[in-house]
């Protein structure tokens, strides 16, 4: 079972440049170039989410789409998921439909879009699918990048009524094949359950297409394996 799920039994209920942009993140194209498509795919030793494995401390296969024209965009991605340290074995398949725009603001590198999580097979009685509004921006000063995000759902997972959640984080670009970045996070939940967390990872391009991640997660949550920390390797190829 996730957080979304774990919430409810720890306390309540329970995302690219530092939240692992291995997630399969659309991006805009440049004005006036005709729409293009994209598809990644992955694996990964964890399927961690804003510090919290959703796949009981096992491996993910992951794999997207994404369709972008001009500064629009919007994409599908799925994943393994596995929630069975909560009683729920039939839930095993995530997916996510997202749309967005991403315009600039001067310096200002804006994403503002909507984001849907679903789930296969969940259980009757107990919805952890649920909608996410987002803005993001970003600035980049040479090597560094400095960003800053907020999402809103107006039912967060399971039911639990507004959820918000915040983020700060940076970036540096060591070399062209090189990156670091690190995050800090707040998620507040209506019904309780909020917590902070944080990353921290290097990130190494192997080709254009393919990359790797390995990140360290980890939360201020008490008495949940799932939201202990932990260290994620990510390998990704985006075509």
């Amino acid at each position: 079972m996730s957080f979304r799920n774990a919430a409810k039994t720890s306390a309540a209920a329970a995302a690219m440049l530092a939240a692992i942009a291995v997630s399969g993140a659309a991006f805009a194209q440049d004005a006036g170039a005709g729409p293009s498509v994209s598809v990644n795919f992955g694996a990964a030793t964890d399927y961690v989410f804003r510090g919290v494995s959703q796949t009981n401390e096992k491996a993910q296969a992951f794999a997207g789409v994404d369709l972008a024209y001009d500064m629009f965009y919007a994409g599908a991605w799925t994943s393994n998921v596995d929630f069975s340290n909560a009683g729920d074995t039939s839930t095993t398949q995530e997916v996510d439909l997202y749309a967005g725009v991403k315009p600039t603001l001067g310096p200002i590198a804006l994403d503002v879009g909507a984001l849907y999580y679903g789930y296969l097979n969940q259980p009757k009685g107990s919805p952890v699918d649920y909608w996410e509004f987002y803005a993001k921006g970003s600035h980049a000063v040479g090597p560094v990048t400095v960003g800053a995000a907020v999402y809103w759902s107006p039912e967060f997972t399971g039911k639990t009524g507004d959820g918000w959640y915040y983020e700060g984080n940076l970036a540096y670009a060591a070399t062209d094949k090189l990156s670091f970045s690190g995050a800090l996070g707040r998620q507040d939940i209506q019904a309780g359950g909020s917590y902070t967390t944080w990353n921290l990872g290097a990130g190494y391009a192997f080709t254009d297409n393919i990359a790797l991640d390995v990140r360290y997660w980890d939360t201020d949550i008490g008495g949940l394996d799932a939201a202990k920390g932990r260290v994620v390797a990510t390998l990704k190829a985006s075509f």
